[in-house]
């Protein structure tokens, strides 16, 4: 399947992370020929402080309208600096990780872009950062950005697996990515032990089984470099962080797809990767993968 970008969405909080997640937006826009929408969400005030004196109300909707007038005019100025113009500045109140979502949807946008920064720690340990509840919400992948990066560039994607049912979808995107840009292709294994003893021969039948797996998938034409790795690691979080950022990958592409239990209690893998990846992670969201 040819998963084609015409629309990028491109999410800020004017933080240097969305700055970053707006450089790879353009540099994804010039490949795929395809249009940047730029939105920022001010945050509403609380529904009980409008029901407070008339006087603090006047004040509360005129502070909020300053700063919709003042963020406009911030994407205006980014969107005259920046290499790819920006087809529509959206300018919304409400919860960022709810809205962003629903406005992608609505202006028919096949990918958001968008930096990891979100809430206070607190916030984080209650709600999940911003990112995180667009992960959950969207139905279109999500490029999550790290801090700056010296290049913005993506010659080497990483794409980890764990042979699940949606496994093909996350190929075939990835497969489409890396044909456009011609970057090298690594599909990756992580052979989790935890910390339960294995002797060594134990290991090598078990990485060879799952290295075998991988290399038996559906074969396809390719111009560009195509590998296969498995290695062991005590969970999959951390051998995807530490292999990409061990052998300098410009991006990690990869599904969420657990159960809403797993990911209350625990946070996917994909979710953990972005919390910690040095590169900028491009997530299939569960209701992508379910087309």
């Amino acid at each position: 399947m040819n998963y084609q970008i015409k629309n990028i969405l491109w999410s800020t909080d004017f933080s240097a992370e969305s700055l970053t997640a707006l450089d790879y937006a353009s540099f994804l826009a010039k490949h795929f020929k395809a249009a940047i929408k730029a939105v920022h969400v001010v945050p509403d005030f609380a529904p009980a402080l409008y029901e407070t004196r008339a006087v603090m109300v006047s004040d509360l909707v005129k502070r909020k309208e300053d700063t919709e007038i003042k963020a406009r005019a911030r994407l205006e100025k980014i969107s005259a600096k920046n290499s790819v113009k920006f087809s529509k500045i959206l300018v919304e109140t409400g919860s960022a990780g709810k809205k962003i979502p629903d406005i992608a949807d609505e202006e028919h946008c096949q990918m958001i872009a968008m930096g990891r920064k979100g809430m206070s720690a607190l916030e984080k340990i209650l709600m999940g950062s911003v990112a995180n509840q667009v992960l959950r919400r969207s139905k279109v992948p999500v490029l999550i950005a790290p801090k700056k990066r010296a290049r913005t560039e993506i010659k080497k994607i990483l794409v980890p697996t764990d042979f699940s049912n949606g496994e093909e979808k996350e190929r075939d995107y990835a497969w489409t990515l890396a044909n456009r840009l011609q970057a090298d292709l690594t599909l990756i294994y992580i052979l989790e032990l935890y910390d339960f003893k294995f002797s060594p021969e134990e290991v090598k039948a078990l990485m060879d089984e799952a290295l075998g797996r991988l290399q038996n998938r559906r074969k396809r034409k390719s111009s560009f470099k195509v590998g296969e790795v498995v290695i062991r690691d005590l969970n999959a979080p951390a051998g995807i962080v530490t292999y990409a950022n061990r052998h300098k990958f410009d991006l990690i592409l990869m599904s969420t797809c657990v159960s809403p239990v797993e990911r209350f209690f625990l946070g996917s893998t994909t979710e953990k990767v972005i919390s910690y990846a040095a590169m900028p992670v491009l997530a299939l969201p569960a209701a992508f993968c379910k087309k």
